[in-house]
């Protein structure tokens, strides 16, 4: 009784209410970062990205090929597990997987990745990217409203976190993206035409899809079936288990599927558009001769029909 109004009498957990409290959580200064030791096979498929760009999304297209389309799991990542957070998961992560070939996501840069598998690769446009990122951490970083996307841009987006930041990742996966282990796809692709990437990330895999599995795979994955299913994508069991170790609230929860849409950032204020446009012109097209995220874009397709012809 004593120790049940003890807990009681004690203050809730509060979000984060500064920038540096954000940066200083445990997942973000390494005290549960420690990408699993795994013994890579040949047919294991890597999910990698910087955080925001779609990767959730293409773990369901993974998932879905390589199963017939099952939704029978509790929540993605315990299917496809976090390579780089195996604590907090609970996820024996190097183990045998529901289906084959096994598949772990990752937001670690190339150099670090693990090699000796397959690597599929999603990007977005920067400024789209950002503003998820922002809405991913509004309401379990940080308070509604407390903070505006200019204050993330400039205090986390930013910054050289965990697994570098936008511009460092883009580049590391894009010198490797002629690689015979290496498909590199953009979120816009997959807007444009969800079905075929869905058969083209199928044949990368090494899989046999056929018009109804690429029927059921491609509509469990557009943003209708996955808003429906939305627990089911929200990495609940990282989420509560980080929750815990940084001390915030255990019923706060944030959610990876949010519009599905393409220019989303479109109402972002125009000092915030030309820093992008300032860093992608310093980091992109200084060290790649590539004007624009459109030019990317527009070159990765050429190389894909060149490859095809």
């Amino acid at each position: 009784m004593a120790r049940a109004e003890a807990l009681r009498s004690q203050p809730s957990p509060r979000l984060p209410d500064s920038i540096q409290k954000i940066l200083a959580l445990p997942a973000q200064d390494g005290r549960v970062f420690a990408p699993a030791d795994i013994r890579v096979e040949p047919s294991d498929v890597f999910v990698a990205s910087f955080p925001k760009c779609g990767t959730t999304w293409m773990q369901q297209i993974v998932h879905g090929l390589r199963t017939g389309g099952s939704m029978d799991f509790e929540e993605i990542s315990l299917v496809i597990p976090w390579l780089e957070f195996p604590q907090l998961s609970g996820v024996d992560v190097g183990g045998p997987q529901v289906a084959r070939p096994r598949a772990f996501k990752s937001h670690l840069r190339w150099e670090v990745i693990p090699k000796g598998g397959r690597y599929l690769y999603i990007t977005r446009a920067p400024a789209d990217a950002l503003v998820s990122f922002y809405h991913f951490l509004e309401g379990w970083m940080f308070e509604p409203g407390a903070y505006s996307v200019a204050d993330i841009y400039e205090g986390v987006f930013l910054n050289e976190l965990l697994f570098g930041n936008y511009w460092t990742h883009l580049r590391s996966w894009w010198q490797v993206r002629e690689r015979d282990d290496v498909l590199l796809m953009t979120y816009e692709d997959l807007i444009e035409d969800l079905e075929g990437a869905v058969r083209r990330i199928g044949g990368f895999m090494g899989l046999d899809v056929d018009d109804a599995l690429a029927a059921k795979v491609t509509h469990q994955a557009s943003f209708g079936f996955m808003h429906a299913h939305q627990g089911q994508f929200d990495d609940h069991p990282t989420t509560v288990a980080l929750n815990a170790l940084a001390g915030l609230p255990l019923e706060v929860r944030t959610t990876k599927v949010r519009t599905g849409r393409v220019g989303d950032s479109a109402r972002l204020p125009a000092s915030i558009h030309a820093a992008l446009e300032a860093a992608w012109k310093e980091d992109i097209e200084g060290p790649l001769g590539i004007p624009s995220y459109a030019r990317l874009r527009q070159l990765l397709n050429e190389s894909r029909d060149c490859a095809s012809d």
